[in-house]
């Protein structure tokens, strides 16, 4: 247990400007700074006690924070960029605390109500000399129609900043940056595996990479060779993070020496766009890209000066269908569900009922398979609503015998029979 604070004038920190200097700094895309929560009508210096708070970071997400009473915080998540709509998802630090300290915090503006917050889900949290993201208990997380709040849901969670001098992060669910892709991949492609290509398809708006992993066996890939092809995107929405842990596992697998690993390798050819949205990802964005598009929602109609990574993705996957040598077989979309638990499918619905039965083969190989994977909460539907996503889009365009689905992952965890709720871990989504 770290010893707790003297009390005494060294608290004060004269290094550092006034609260009214900080409130005026410029903040680059409107999260908080290196911000300093003082106490309601404080106007005196910076003391050690006062929560730092910051979001200027890769996928930081924090608008504001302010202190309400000598425990308390409420937290305003930042819009999407180029979309006020998305209010979700939250990645902020907490520095300058005693030892010891307690501390409340409301997240007060999420833009959608129903929540795996209801059901138990908490924030997940790390510090500076324990590296590794551990989710809060469920115990000490709370959601809740505020009265304080215009009757407005409000997420809040009691925590214990332990140690001094430690800075301590907390987010919606476990991030996965962009940064965390590139060392993957640049990892992945020095051990420079015969079965493995990486290639970019397309720079995004800010000038990062869009990602294609070929995996197969080389033979599968000369031009006279007729191949059976899946291919596999993740992480079109950003707030989405597990999609990208669940991505990563299946390219871990499929490179392995697994001899099932082995036996796909030399049977099929997988194309995997591991992160569809990486400058949302990287501004910390829920929903949305840096334009503030749903990419999920123009699949019929990307452009490649406003979408350059749907688009680049979407005209490969067109030109593999139309390649006579190529049999496009599978094309899975995998997503971070927010408000349901389990794993679990959507698929299409089609007028030719062989079509259609062979689609529910795959769901029904998951459910028998994987003990987190749902095959009540699996679906297939042909919603309005859903005509510019992937699955449905694709269903509708590819050859008859692609079979197209979404791939949803609980961002809380899974419930196996009657059992409780297991919390997913960064390694249980990966797995």
């Amino acid at each position: 247990m770290a010893s707790t604070d003297s009390g005494d004038s060294s608290d004060s920190i004269n290094d550092h400007p006034t609260t009214k200097n900080w409130n005026d700094a410029r903040i680059k895309l409107g999260n908080v700074s290196n911000y300093y929560a003082t106490p309601p009508n404080y106007s005196g210096t910076i003391k050690k006690g006062h929560l730092k708070f910051d979001a200027e970071f890769e996928c930081g997400n924090l608008l504001k924070a302010e202190c309400i009473s000598e425990f308390e915080y409420d937290l305003h998540v930042r819009p999407d960029i180029g979309n006020s709509r998305y209010r979700v998802w939250f990645y902020f630090t907490v520095a300058n605390n005693k030892a010891g300290q307690r501390a409340i915090f409301n997240i007060v503006n999420f833009s959608k109500t129903k929540s795996l917050y209801r059901d138990g889900m908490a924030p997940v949290i790390k510090s500076t000399t324990r590296p590794k993201w551990v989710r809060l208990s469920a115990k000490n997380a709370f959601y809740y129609r505020s009265p304080d709040h215009d009757n407005n849901y409000v997420m809040s969670f009691a925590v214990l900043l332990d140690k001094e001098d430690e800075e301590y992060s907390f987010a919606y669910c476990y991030p996965y940056s962009y940064s965390k892709l590139q060392h993957y991949l640049d990892t992945m492609e020095a051990r420079s595996l015969r079965y493995v290509r990486r290639e970019c398809l397309a720079l995004t708006l800010q000038k990062r990479r869009l990602d294609m992993i070929t995996i197969t066996s080389p033979g599968n890939l000369q031009h006279d060779v007729e191949k059976k092809l899946v291919f596999i995107t993740a992480r079109v929405h950003p707030g989405e993070s597990p999609s990208s842990f669940v991505c990563q596992g299946i390219i871990d697998f499929l490179i392995s020496d697994s001899p099932a690993a082995k036996i796909l390798r030399e049977n099929l050819v997988f194309k995997i766009v591991p992160m569809l949205n990486p400058d949302g990802v990287s501004v910390g964005n829920y929903r949305c890209s840096l334009a503030g598009d749903d990419l999920n929602r123009h699949w019929h109609d990307p452009t490649p000066w406003q979408h350059p990574t749907l688009s680049a993705t979407k005209e490969i996957l067109i030109d593999y269908d139309s390649d006579n040598t190529y049999n496009v077989e599978f094309y899975v979309d995998i997503h971070g569900h927010t408000t349901l638990i389990n794993a679990f499918m959507y698929g299409n619905i089609f007028d030719d009922n062989v079509r259609f039965e062979k689609q529910s083969i795959f769901p029904k190989l998951l459910n028998n398979n994987a003990e987190d994977f749902s095959m009540a909460k699996t679906c297939f539907n042909k919603d309005a609503v859903k005509a510019g996503t992937g699955r449905r889009f694709l269903g509708s365009y590819l050859n008859p015998n692609a079979l197209c689905y979404t791939l949803e992952v609980s961002c809380y965890g899974y419930q196996n029979g009657i059992n409780s709720i297991t919390p997913y871990t960064e390694e249980a989504c990966i797995q």
